[in-house]
């Protein structure tokens, strides 16, 4: 925010725009971001939750406007065709949308290129939309804040890759710090003469540079940019993965040298048809891993993370007060499905409350899962009930939600399962639970059962729905009603408690309270 009045409006700037005026925003109007790179050109249309927010709508065009930049010094003719045309079908879908003017940014290949500015006029004479260019470090402070959108207090090292630079932005403690950018993009480094030889001794060179710059960068490598996740989609080709959800995809110093080496053994043409990735992006992919092998052996992080979330999450993260920012994307952007799906809103909350008992040594990080996994209980009631389960963990596996791990989709899914089924055995999903331990299998089924058994008493106008209480070391679970929940016990919640009982190994009882 930069604190202008109403009478700037007309140099509002990619950030003056305030989209939430309202402090306390929990949703989110329709909002356009257009991302103007050196390989592609992006639109995003981002609705729900404001804190984690949905892709309304998301379409990309490889124009490769930075091809041949190295040699010429300007931007690539038929890029250009293609990019105006691009932008301009974007204006038009934001007028239809009833979402213009869109927030549009250009990076490296417009900033660098001789003819830059003149392609900027010309887009804003031809479609209206005013494009701003942003230097190397805005480009690596807004990919950053686009990773902290779906990790708040992230630490570690953002590296962006476009098909012109690449970028660095130290997190710490959920803020941004120190920043570089560099000449490492592919579409740039495809040009250099002297073939791999020469190549990996660039690529060496200016990693090492980057090392001095930024110090010792030990913790997380979070990946952000298309090359990066193309990688990751063969990184888990090469492993066999059984998820294929990229964001917060994981992977070590191993995977990454194993997996440079399977890229440089294998057909391209293969790797490309088998994967669904496009010509323009896979022809890049050779030379981003060595970028990327040689990038990890220079700051050995603990881990390397995939991060959907970039510069153009970054964008919108921009104008989040803090207050908003502050919150929990996960628990936000379940609280904001409940109250558009559930039949009951807010009854999520009661839910939670009425289980947690059974939960006594969970910490903070389970607890916020077994709360998303209760705000999401109900969400899917309009599947049909023969194929309930299965959409209730396809949809908590696979939807856009942020601030969760691989393990965590899949705890929360299989919770779910169980919400609708008793048992888990030969279903379709099995080999996603081998991610799990078997103390996550044995606590995912206990809370699915637990939901299933707590939403039996969803009709109590009451906030009391009775009382769970779990003792472990006696491995007895008792259930005390209250005058007001006893009528609503009978045959069907007695065998949903005697579900629940047998998943904790206990025996349960039944009391009733005035």
């Amino acid at each position: 925010m930069d604190g202008r009045g109403e009478a700037a409006e007309d140099d509002w700037g990619p950030f003056g725009r305030p989209l939430f005026r309202d402090m306390a925003a929990r949703s989110l109007s329709r909002v356009g971001v257009v991302d103007v790179g050196s390989n592609s050109v992006r639109l995003v249309v981002f609705d729900g939750a404001a804190r984690s927010p949905a892709y309304f709508y998301n379409e990309k065009i490889m124009c490769a406007l930075g091809r041949g930049l190295a040699e010429t010094g300007q931007l690539n003719p038929e890029g250009k065709v293609r990019a105006l045309a691009a932008l301009r079908r974007f204006q038009t879908l934001a007028e239809g949308m009833g979402i213009a003017p869109l927030t549009a940014v250009a990076t490296a290949a417009v900033r660098e290129a001789a003819d830059g500015e003149a392609f900027r006029t010309e887009v804003e004479a031809t479609t209206g939309l005013r494009l701003y260019v942003i230097d190397g470090e805005e480009e690596a402070r807004l990919s950053a804040q686009g990773v902290l959108l779906g990790w708040p207090g992230a630490y570690g090292l953002v590296c962006d890759i476009g098909g012109s630079s690449m970028e660095l932005a130290e997190l710490h403690d959920g803020r941004v710090g120190k920043r570089v950018t560099s000449r490492l993009g592919p579409l740039l480094l495809r040009s250099l003469p002297g073939g791999k030889k020469a190549l990996r001794k660039v690529i060496a060179q200016r990693v090492a540079e980057l090392k001095d710059r930024m110090g010792p960068q030990p913790d997380r490598l979070f990946l952000v940019g298309g090359s990066w996740r193309a990688i990751g989609r063969i990184d888990m080709d090469r492993r066999n993965y059984p998820l294929s959800v990229l964001h917060e995809y994981r992977m070590s110093r191993a995977d990454v040298t194993k997996t440079v080496s399977y890229i440089a053994d294998s057909n391209i043409d293969e790797l490309r048809l088998r994967l669904g990735l496009s010509s323009e992006r896979i022809e890049l992919v050779p030379i981003a891993s060595l970028v990327l092998k040689e990038l990890v052996k220079a700051f050995k992080p603990h881990d390397i993370a995939l991060s959907s979330y970039g510069i153009r999450e970054g964008m919108l993260y921009e104008q989040m007060p803090k207050e908003l920012r502050d919150r929990d994307p996960l628990i936000e952007a379940c609280r904001f499905a409940e109250a558009k799906d559930a039949r009951i809103p807010g009854f999520g909350k009661r839910l939670y409350q009425f289980i947690l008992p059974l939960f006594p040594r969970a910490d903070d990080e389970r607890r916020r899962i077994i709360k998303a996994a209760c705000l999401l209980h109900d969400v899917s009631w309009r599947a049909h009930p023969d194929y309930r389960h299965e959409v209730c963990f396809d949809n908590a596996t696979r939807a856009n939600l942020g601030g969760l791990t691989h393990q965590e989709r899949i705890f929360i899914g299989l919770a779910l399962l169980h919400r609708y089924k008793n048992s888990r055995a030969g279903s379709r999903f099995e080999p996603l639970f081998g991610l799990l331990t078997e103390t996550d299998l044995r606590e995912a089924e206990i809370l699915g059962k637990a939901m299933r058994f707590g939403a039996m008493f969803s009709a109590s106008s009451t906030n009391h729905l009775g009382e769970l209480s779990w003792m472990p070391k006696k491995k007895v679970l008792e259930l005390r009603l209250t005058a007001n929940s006893a009528p609503l016990w009978g045959e069907v919640v007695e065998a949903r408690f005697n579900s629940l009982a047998q998943s904790l190994g206990a025996t349960q009882v039944t009391t009733k309270v005035a």
